[in-house]
């Protein structure tokens, strides 16, 4: 993995240690620290100051395929080809649980704060004092069974079941109500937690798998298989594209203030400035 100098492309740091692919990496809130999983079902925490691997964690019996904060993050979350969604302490470098096992590879996590109408459910036993941040929390899976699941974070229990069109790729809280999830065959569901029987909208721009959502300003980013990013304002109203992409996977998004940053297959990095939408 590479640390690059965003305003010229520097590259800063070289963070090496996984085996084979690396598939996810984050920033900790504190920007000094940095989470990845990789196909060796491996995750780690890197020092962003002096590139050295801080903590390894293992347990996944399978590539690791997203990953997600708690918060501060205390505590971190994985998932797996392996059908799990690990909770990890940082602190004491240790599991602290199997948030769910669903039988079949998860392919995208997301963490937010549920709907206070929402029940997540009880633990059946009280959760370590190591804990933090769980409580009011829910985790969504996309899984490769075409299934969309929500499960109480602190208490383990399933809130919802979702069937989609195709395998679920990636997912997002928009808000404590409203989520989206993105599918293999081009399908983008914006859902209400508090009713999940039918979808407010499906958006469909093309056939190619949704690979990455990210909420953005008052609406989403998206990303697709065939190259194309586009930035959806509320309601629909109006969509930007980002171009340059030609027909390579853009895999993954990310935002920083005015400025929009892509990934893909070409081994470019893109970054997009944004005026005032």
């Amino acid at each position: 993995m590479k640390i690059w100098q965003a305003a010229n492309g520097e590259i800063r740091r070289l963070l090496e240690g996984h085996v084979y692919d690396v598939n996810c990496c984050r920033f900790f809130p504190s920007g000094l620290v940095v989470l990845s999983g990789g196909m060796d079902a491996q995750l780690k925490i890197w020092s962003a100051e002096d590139a050295s691997c801080v903590v390894t964690f293992k347990g996944h019996k399978g590539g690791i395929l997203d990953t997600a904060m708690v918060d501060r993050g205390r505590n971190v979350l994985s998932c797996s080809r392996d059908g799990t969604a690990r909770l990890w302490d940082c602190g004491q470098s240790s599991c602290l649980g199997t948030v769910a096992d669903c039988g079949s590879p998860v392919n995208g996590i997301a963490v937010g704060t549920a709907d206070s109408s929402l029940n997540l459910g009880s633990p059946e036993s009280p959760p370590s004092e190591r804990e933090v941040g769980t409580e009011g929390k829910m985790l969504l899976l996309a899984r490769e069974d075409k299934k969309l699941q929500g499960v109480g974070l602190q208490s383990r229990q399933p809130v919802f079941l979702f069937m989609g069109s195709d395998a679920f790729n990636c997912c997002t809280f928009l808000s404590s109500t409203y989520i989206l999830a993105g599918t293999q065959d081009g399908n983008i569901y914006q859902l209400d937690v508090r009713n999940t029987n039918a979808p407010i909208q499906v958006i469909h721009r093309s056939g190619a798998p949704v690979l990455s959502l990210l909420p953005y300003r008052d609406g989403f980013i998206a990303s697709q298989g065939d190259g194309t990013c586009f930035i959806v304002q509320q309601d629909l109203d109006y969509v930007l594209d980002l171009t340059e992409a030609d027909c390579d996977p853009v895999y993954k998004v990310a935002s920083w203030e005015k400025e929009i940053y892509t990934c893909c297959r070409d081994g470019t990095v893109r970054r997009y400035q944004l005026s005032d939408l």
